[in-house]
């Protein structure tokens, strides 16, 4: 099913990457947020593939930490894959072109939120990665740019006597767990964390979502330059409704966080219902009592 228009993709990526820095701070965020969770780790990876480089954020977050040996950049724009300092690929993420068991570590920020499939994507990853290899990403979650949702759906109601697909729609973070079990990864974890960004004013911020390169991408938006008086308006009400003391006005990212292990013998395994050494009661100092007794009797 195609909700995304990756061509446009494309074309936006190669755009932002001219001048990408000042546009970076919201990826060089992310990033750092996932070299900490790769810190708890605490293990060392031989091979790692950056998927979504962008500007090299994730490798400059690293610094000088030894976590992470070899590392291959990977991104869909050949302007960003240029900017790597490092070997680099241009590759699309819905077709990896990567060799099974080629990386024990996969990192993603903020790249997969533009997948059409989803879980074929996880299920290559999973393929590319070596027994016990971890794969941690970081995605922009349904919750992101709600302000701005809000404020485009009630101007075009109202300017235009209709509404359309105005900003992307993506995945929710009851169901990224779930997802990552799908693709078959081990012990899967996912996460939410909510990044707070101030702008002088909405249309600001539709100006960086442009030069981002993360502006709607929906295939059934509506085509052509936006009526001014529809955003005009949305500006207007997303001042009078999310406008903070300072007079400027906040903008919400969640970032979704993955966290799941490529299958292997040597990780923990569920018990077998029945195989428990210690009775539940026992641990809790509590009496044990049958599923059909009720409390208070006996």
């Amino acid at each position: 099913m195609l909700v995304f228009d990756r061509a446009t993709l494309r074309r936006r990526r190669e755009r932002a990457a001219r001048d990408w820095r000042p546009r970076a701070f919201l990826k060089r965020e992310i990033a750092s947020r996932l070299v900490e969770r790769l810190d708890d780790v605490r293990r060392t990876f031989a091979s790692a593939l950056d998927l979504g480089s962008h500007g090299d954020e994730f490798a400059t977050a690293l610094a000088d930490r030894k976590t992470v040996g070899w590392l291959v950049r990977a991104d869909l724009g050949h302007g960003f894959a240029r900017l790597a300092r490092g070997p680099a690929v241009v590759a699309d993420e819905e077709f990896l072109p990567f060799a099974p068991n080629s990386f024990d570590l996969v990192v993603s920020a903020m790249d997969l939120h533009w997948v059409n499939d989803l879980p074929g994507t996880l299920v290559q990853i999973q393929r590319i990665l070596q027994p016990d290899g971890l794969l941690l990403g970081a995605m922009l979650g349904g919750a992101t740019l709600w302000q701005l949702r809000q404020a485009l759906t009630a101007a075009e109601s109202e300017i235009e006597g209709g509404l359309s697909p105005r900003v992307s729609p993506f995945a929710d973070l009851r169901d990224a767990a779930g997802l990552l079990q799908r693709a078959g990864f081990a012990l899967p974890v996912a996460d939410s964390e909510t990044i707070e960004v101030e702008y002088d004013n909405a249309l600001s911020l539709m100006r960086d979502l442009g030069a981002m390169g993360e502006s709607n991408l929906v295939v059934e938006r509506r085509r052509g330059l936006a009526r001014r008086a529809t955003l005009l308006r949305a500006a207007e009400i997303y001042g009078e409704r999310f406008a903070l003391p300072s007079g400027r006005v906040a903008a919400s990212f969640e970032v979704l966080f993955l966290h799941g292990w490529a299958p292997h013998e040597s990780q923990p395994k569920p018990l077998r219902p029945g195989s428990a050494a210690r009775r539940l009661a026992d641990a809790l100092g509590t009496a044990e009592q049958s599923a059909g007794e009720k409390a208070g009797r006996g």
